[in-house]
């Protein structure tokens, strides 16, 4: 196969951080990330090229090309964290030569994921089984590794119940499947009654609506029976502060996302001293980091088996070519959390 010298991608504007507090729902890409052709990278020894098939766009996507992540832009770089493709050169060594040929699912190194060929590490790449799909693959890393991740947090809290906010999202879908299968007790907070129903389809217990006048009465009573010690957060604000406050001793406010503006204020430091609350943050290159390698291949082929088997789905709510991107990915962003959007190739085939 001979490979092309020049590829599509959107490629950040600026590098390094920003002072602006970002948006989950940014008015316009053009601020930040531009449509351009660009040279295709060359893998060098361990890394693998992959041509991308399609890539998810996640929350820590947003943030960092906004400059707001926990690691800097590069300016002139493709933006993008994960994705599925195959891999069609090696820059050498035994484990990129091994994934010659395969399709992998992959975090991409310092070549962002939103272009058509991107630079990936071959000893964090995982081949994919045939029977997974690619939409499953481009979310295969971030959220999955995390809902495991945190659902070890869950298990080893000393409760069988727990809560989650942005429940609507991929990633906690994910974790009511899990609390399903394990027998475990899922408190999902959400901001739509059109939301509940698919959750509890899902293996969500409880799924109360945060916008609702007497949630904080029902929030309340559903702490004072299932006693949950866990909560994970991707919001933050005024509400979840609120809903902390509810909780019982030994409480444990685990925040890995931000998705509001809003000031979060502690609303009783006294529960800190008295009844043993904590908050802590989670990022999942952390557990990457910490987590022996034979306890991650052995949550890498979970993952892949539960989607392999149907158990766990990614639901996709559109497609959109890199070209299009501008156009449409700021509408998207602000609907109804219906799924996943995929960025593909401009050359995608649906």
């Amino acid at each position: 196969m001979t490979l092309p010298s020049r590829m599509k991608a959107l490629v950040l504007k600026e590098g390094g951080y920003s002072a602006e507090l970002a948006s989950y729902t940014p008015e316009s890409l053009a601020p930040f990330l531009a449509y351009e052709e660009m040279d295709v990278p060359k893998p060098k020894k361990g890394q693998v090229l992959v041509r991308m098939r399609c890539s998810s766009v996640n929350p820590s996507d947003l943030v960092f090309f906004q400059g707001n992540y926990g690691q800097p832009r590069i300016k002139g770089q493709p933006a993008g964290f994960e994705a599925v493709g195959d891999v069609v050169a090696s820059g050498g060594g035994f484990m990129a030569n091994m994934l010659k040929g395969k399709r992998v699912a992959f975090v991409a190194h310092n070549s962002g994921s939103w272009a058509e060929y991107v630079i990936a590490d071959a000893a964090t790449s995982i081949a994919l089984r045939k029977d997974v799909r690619d939409e499953d693959g481009a979310a295969m890393i971030v959220n999955p590794l995390t809902a495991h991740a945190m659902f070890d947090m869950v298990k080893r809290s000393g409760s069988k119940a727990f809560v989650m906010t942005a429940a609507s999202s991929q990633l906690c879908k994910l974790m009511a499947g899990l609390a399903r299968d394990e027998g475990y007790t899922a408190i999902s907070v959400v901001r739509r009654d059109s939301q509940i129903e698919h959750l509890k389809e899902l293996g969500a217990t409880h799924v109360l609506n945060c916008e609702k006048k007497d949630f904080a009465d029902a929030f309340a009573a559903v702490c004072k029976s299932e006693k949950p010690v866990m909560l994970l957060d991707a919001v933050t604000g005024p509400v979840v502060s609120e809903m902390f406050g509810l909780m019982g001793p030994r409480a444990r406010w685990v925040i890995y996302g931000r998705l509001t503006d809003e000031p979060t204020a502690l609303q009783d430091p006294g529960q800190f001293i008295f009844m043993m609350k904590q908050v802590e943050g989670f990022w999942l290159v952390n557990w990457m980091q910490n987590t022996p390698l034979l306890s991650k291949i052995r949550v890498i082929r979970t993952v892949q088996k539960r989607f392999a088997s149907g158990a766990w789905q990614t639901e996709v709510a559109a497609r959109v070519p890199l070209k299009d991107a501008h156009k449409q990915l700021p509408g998207l962003l602000k609907g109804e959390n219906k799924g996943k959007i995929l960025l593909v190739p401009d050359d995608h085939q649906p």
